[in-house]
C-alpha cells in the first residue's frame, strides 16, 4: 500500500528547485547590472568623475599697472612713476582667521611696520583682536542668561558681541606684547583686501634684505608675495603740483564716497586713482589697461597656482600746454612780489597772486600761476604755498580791467558809439555818496575813456542801457531791471561770469549780485559788483586780442600712447583741437576800436600801464583794473565788520599787432591805503619773461 505522504513530499521537491533556481537567477541579474553599471560608470563616465574630485575653479584677477607719464609741452617729464618695493597678501575664499593670523605672525618676524601703520591700529581692532586670540575667555564674558536670551530670539549674535567687546578691560588689551601688535597691523592689512584681491601689506622704505627674506620664505606665508609698486614721482618739485593734483595711496584706495562708482567700472577697494584737479579730470587716460592674472582654487578654496594672462598697459601720457621752465619763473615772480610788499604796513591783508597766461588765438594755457604767502601758527612763521587752483576756483571784484566789456556792450546796444563823448564829472544821485573817476577829466570820448580808465564814462554808458540818463546832482534814478541781465548777457561772451571750459574739475563762475538799482549797475559797469575768476579774465582779454573769439582754455595739449623705453614718446593718441566756444555779436570795427583803446594804456602817454610798457619791445596792450573791495579772507570773522581794502588785476596781451600771449594779473586785498602797483610789475616781469625765453635767453 502507498504511503500518503511519501507521495507529498514527492510532489514538493521540483517546487522547492524551482525557486532556487528562480532566486539564482535574481542574484546573477542583479550582479550583472551592478557590473554592467560598474562598467559603464568607469568607461564612459569615468573622465568625468575624475575631474569632478579633481575639481579646480580659475578666477581672472586684474593687476593694477602704473599710471600715464605727464610732461610739459617741450617734454620735459614732470610727473614720472618710481618703482618701490612691496609685499602683499592675497586672501583665498576658503582661509580660516587663525590661518591668517599664523602667518601674520610668520611675517612679522621678517618685516618691520611703519609707525604710520602701528599708529593705524585703534583700540576696536585690539579688541577684536584679543577675541580671537582668546575664544574660551571671551565666552565666558557671556553670562549663561544672555546666551539664553540670544536662545529665546531676544539678542542677537551681534548684540552678544558688543557685549563681549565692552567687556574686555584694560588690563586685557594691555597684555599684548609689541610682537602681538606689530602681528596685530600686519593681520589687519590682511583683513581689508577683498577675496583673491593682492593687498599691500607693505610698500614704504620696504628693504632689499626684506624682499630677500620674504621671497626666501613664500613656502610659509600662503597667500603673501613680493612685487614692485610705484610712486608717483615729481622732478620739478612743487612746481604746478597742485594742478597736477593728487593720487590716492594703496593704504586709502578707492574714496569712500565713490566706491561704488569705481567698482561698477572695474576697479579694486585698493587701487590708486586721480582725486584732485589734472589727475582726476584725465583718470580715464592715465589708468590704463591693467594686467590680468588667473588664479587657480583647489576644491576646497585654496589657491593652487597663479598665472599670467596679460600684462596690461600703463595709463597713456599726458602732453601739457605749459612750459615747464616759465612757469617756474611766473612762480617765482609772484613769491618775490609778495614777499617784497607783505613788509609794508599797508598790507595789513595781502595773502595772494595769480597770473594766467594762455595763447588767445588757442586757448593753449601757458602758465597757471597762485601763490598764497601767510602766517603759519603752528611753524611761527611766514610760509608760501601753491595756490594756483585758485586760478579758476576763487573770485574777486576786478575793477576796470572789464571795462572793455563795458564799452562794446554800449556799442552792441546803441547807447554809443566809436568816438562818442561824454563829460567826465562827479555823479551825485539823491541820498549817496558822489560817484566820480580818480579825476575829473571833462569831455572825453570811448578811447580816452579806456586810456585814463574814466569810471563816469562808464557809468553813462550802463545807465543808458538801463533806459535813462544823468542830468543833475541829487536825482532820483530808476533803471530796468532787464538792464542788468543785458550786462551779463554780453560779458559773458567774453567769459565773464561763467564757465571757461577748462580741462580741470571744480570750475567757479563767481558771485551774481541779487540786489538791482542804479548804483549797483554803475559798479556793475567797472568791475565792482559782480566776481569773477582768474582764467576768465584772461578768457575775456584773450576774446579782444583774437578778434572776437571765445576761446576754449585747455591745459593738456596732446594725449601718447605708453612706451616701455624711458626717455622716448609714443605715438600720438589724441590731439586737442583749438576750440571757439563763440563769437561776439559785435562788428569786427567795435573790437579793434577797443584794442586800440587798450594798446593806448599801455604805450601812449597818460596811459594808466605806459610808464611800464610804453619802453617795452613785445609792444603790450592791455587795461588796468583798481577795485574797491571788502576783506572776506581767511583772517575775517563771520558776523563782523569787513575791512576796506583794494584789488589790483591787469589784462594784456603782447604784442598788441599779433597777439601770441594774453595775460590776467589778480592781486587780491593787494593794499588799504596807497597803490603799491603790484599788478603792473608782476606783468612786466612775466612779459619780460616770456620774451627772453621765447629768444632763448
Amino acid at each position: 500500500m502507498n504511503n500518503p505522504r511519501k507521495r507529498k513530499k514527492k510532489k514538493r521537491k521540483p517546487s522547492l528547485a524551482f525557486r532556487t533556481n528562480i532566486l539564482l537567477f535574481t542574484v546573477f541579474l542583479l550582479f550583472t547590472a551592478l557590473i554592467l553599471r560598474l562598467g559603464i560608470l568607469q568607461i564612459v563616465h569615468g573622465d568625468t568623475y575624475k575631474k569632478e574630485v579633481e575639481k579646480t575653479e580659475d578666477i581672472t584677477v586684474n593687476k593694477p599697472v602704473p599710471r600715464g607719464l605727464i610732461y610739459d609741452r617741450n617734454y620735459h617729464l614732470i610727473v614720472d612713476n618710481e618703482g618701490i618695493n612691496a609685499i602683499t597678501y592675497t586672501r583665498s575664499k576658503t582661509v580660516k582667521t587663525t590661518e591668517m593670523i599664523e602667518v601674520a605672525e610668520k611675517l612679522s618676524k621678517f618685516i618691520s611696520i611703519n609707525d604710520e601703520d602701528m599708529k593705524a591700529v585703534k583700540e576696536r581692532d585690539m579688541k577684536d583682536f584679543w577675541i580671537l586670540l582668546h575664544p574660551e575667555e571671551a565666552k565666558k564674558k557671556i553670562t549663561k542668561a544672555e546666551y539664553q536670551k540670544e536662545s529665546d530670539g531676544e539678542l542677537e549674535s551681534k548684540d552678544l558681541y558688543k557685549l563681549q567687546l565692552d567687556r574686555i578691560t584694560e588690563k586685557e588689551l594691555a597684555s599684548f606684547s609689541k610682537q602681538d601688535l606689530k602681528t596685530l597691523a600686519i593681520f589687519r592689512k590682511f583683513n581689508s583686501g577683498t577675496y583673491l584681491t593682492p593687498e599691500i601689506v607693505k610698500n614704504k622704505g620696504v628693504t632689499d634684505k626684506e624682499m630677500a627674506l620674504v621671497s626666501e620664505n613664500l613656502d610659509e606665508l600662503p597667500g603673501v608675495d613680493t612685487y614692485v609698486d610705484w610712486n608717483r614721482k615729481y622732478p620739478f618739485d612743487s612746481t604746478l603740483k597742485s594742478i597736477l593734483g593728487r593720487t590716492s595711496s594703496a593704504n586709502t584706495g578707492l574714496p569712500k564716497e565713490k566706491v561704488e562708482y569705481y567698482t561698477s567700472r572695474g576697479y579694486s577697494l585698493n587701487e590708486r586713482i586721480g582725486l584732485s584737479n589734472l589727475e582726476l579730470y584725465y583718470e580715464d587716460i592715465l589708468h590704463g589697461q591693467k594686467g590680468k592674472f588667473k588664479t587657480t582654487l583647489d576644491k576646497a578654496g585654496n589657491i593652487i597656482g597663479t598665472e599670467s594672462l596679460t600684462e596690461g598697459q600703463r595709463g597713456k601720457d599726458l602732453a601739457l600746454t605749459i612750459d615747464i621752465n616759465f612757469q617756474k619763473k611766473v612762480e617765482t615772480i609772484i613769491e618775490n612780489e609778495l614777499k617784497a610788499n607783505k613788509g609794508s604796513g599797508n598790507t595789513k591783508f595781502l595773502d595772494r597772486a595769480f597770473v594766467v597766461a594762455m595763447d588767445p588765438n588757442t586757448g593753449e594755457i601757458l602758465a597757471l600761476a597762485g601763490k598764497r604767502y601767510s602766517y603759519d601758527e603752528e611753524q611761527r612763521k611766514y610760509v608760501m604755498n601753491d595756490f594756483a587752483q585758485g586760478t579758476y576756483t576763487t573770485a574777486y571784484a576786478m575793477g576796470s580791467s572789464v571795462k572793455g566789456a563795458t564799452i562794446l556792450t554800449g556799442y552792441q546796444e546803441g547807447v554809443i558809439s566809436p568816438g562818442t563823448v561824454q563829460y567826465d564829472a562827479p555823479i551825485k544821485l539823491k541820498d549817496t555818496n558822489a560817484k566820480k573817476s580818480y579825476t575829473n577829466m571833462g569831455p572825453i570820448n570811448d578811447l580816452t575813456a579806456l586810456k585814463r580808465s574814466s569810471n563816469v564814462y562808464m557809468f553813462k554808458t550802463a545807465i543808458a542801457i538801463g533806459g535813462t540818463q544823468y542830468t543833475r546832482p541829487e536825482q532820483t534814478m530808476n533803471v530796468t531791471d532787464e538792464s542788468f541781465d543785458i550786462m551779463r548777457n554780453r560779458y559773458a561772451e567774453f567769459g565773464l561770469g561763467k564757465q571757461t571750459g577748462i580741462d580741470l574739475p571744480g570750475e567757479q563762475i563767481g558771485y551774481k549780485g541779487n540786489i538791482r538799482h542804479a548804483g549797483l549797475l554803475m559798479d556793475f559797469s567797472i568791475g565792482q559788483y559782480d566776481t569773477y575768476t582768474p582764467l576768465q579774465l584772461a578768457q575775456y582779454v584773450s576774446t579782444i586780442a583774437n578778434g572776437g573769439y571765445r576761446m576754449e582754455p585747455h591745459i593738456v595739449k596732446k594725449m601718447h600712447e605708453p612706451v616701455m623705453k624711458k626717455g622716448e614718446i609714443g605715438p600720438v593718441f589724441k590731439e586737442i583741437a583749438p576750440k571757439s566756444l563763440n563769437k561776439l555779436s559785435m562788428k569786427d570795427e567795435w573790437i579793434k576800436r577797443v584794442q586800440e583803446g587798450f594798446r593806448q594804456v599801455t604805450q601812449d602817454t597818460g596811459g594808466t600801464a605806459a610808464s611800464f610798457f610804453a619802453d617795452r619791445p613785445y609792444k603790450p596792450a592791455g587795461k588796468t583794473g583798481t577795485a574797491q573791495a571788502f576783506y572776506d579772507g581767511p583772517n575775517w570773522v563771520p558776523g563782523t565788520v569787513q575791512p576796506d581794502t583794494w584789488n589790483l588785476t591787469f589784462v594784456s596781451y603782447a604784442p598788441y599787432d599779433n597777439p601770441e600771449i594774453a595775460i590776467s594779473v589778480v592781486v587780491p586785498w593787494a593794499y588799504q591805503s596807497s597803490d603799491n602797483q603790484m599788478n603792473k610789475k608782476i606783468a612786466q616781469k612775466v612779459y619780460d619773461a616770456y620774451f627772453n625765453f621765447k629768444g632763448g635767453q
